[in-house]
């Protein structure tokens, strides 16, 4: 619950300019090659406790995916929320719409730390000795007016319903995602642009 509160507030509360998304971490199982979600129907899944980061999230993946050729639904407008967290519970309704993958995006880690600039060094804190001495002595991080930098990272996995199998899973990273829209909207469009080169998704006409 922390993570997720850390992350609505950081990603929207940030001002710096937002870096690229980066992939730290892939896995795609040998039996991904043969499965193609072109033209069949897929569900956009954001497991988040924020509403609005998860129906934000969905609606960005939606659109990505169907300008790729598939039939994308978002989970919020298919599964009732009271239903949505548990397996046995939520299965019966990815069931009885037809879906035949799922794209989930899970929220992992929200870190802010102090960014050093020149400023920072120009200031009344480190400019002489003395003036750093007692605030070096008076606490361990740096307060005050100092820019921060905030990495968000964020694990998606893709699933075959059919087959109930993990086909791809990846971690990325980004930092200073100036909003949340900005920041979902682009991790929809890198996640499938990755299906697409993965051979489940048709290139964008």
């Amino acid at each position: 619950m922390r993570v997720l509160a850390t992350l609505s507030i950081a990603v929207t509360a940030v001002a710096a300019l937002s870096a690229a998304i980066t992939f730290t971490s892939t896995f795609k199982s040998p039996d991904a090659g043969g499965v193609s979600f072109a033209g069949k129907k897929v569900a956009a899944l954001v497991i988040s406790n924020d509403d609005s980061l998860r129906v934000a999230g969905e609606e960005a993946l939606v659109r990505e995916l169907t300008a790729r050729g598939m039939q994308a639904v978002s989970t919020y407008r298919m599964v009732p929320k009271e239903e949505l967290r548990s397996a046995e519970t939520a299965r019966p309704w990815f069931e009885r719409a037809n879906v035949e993958g799922v794209v989930a995006v899970r929220p992992i880690s929200a870190e802010t730390r102090p960014a050093y600039t020149s400023g920072l060094w120009a200031s009344p804190n480190y400019g002489t000795l003395w003036g750093y001495y007692g605030y070096g002595w008076s606490t361990v991080y740096v307060i005050g007016t100092a820019p921060k930098e905030t990495t968000i990272a964020v694990e998606t996995t893709i699933y075959s319903l059919p087959r109930n199998q993990l086909l791809w899973a990846a971690v990325t990273e980004t930092k200073n995602p100036r909003t949340l829209a900005e920041f979902v909207k682009e991790l929809a469009k890198e996640t499938t642009e990755e299906m697409r080169k993965q051979g489940m998704a048709r290139r964008q006409p």
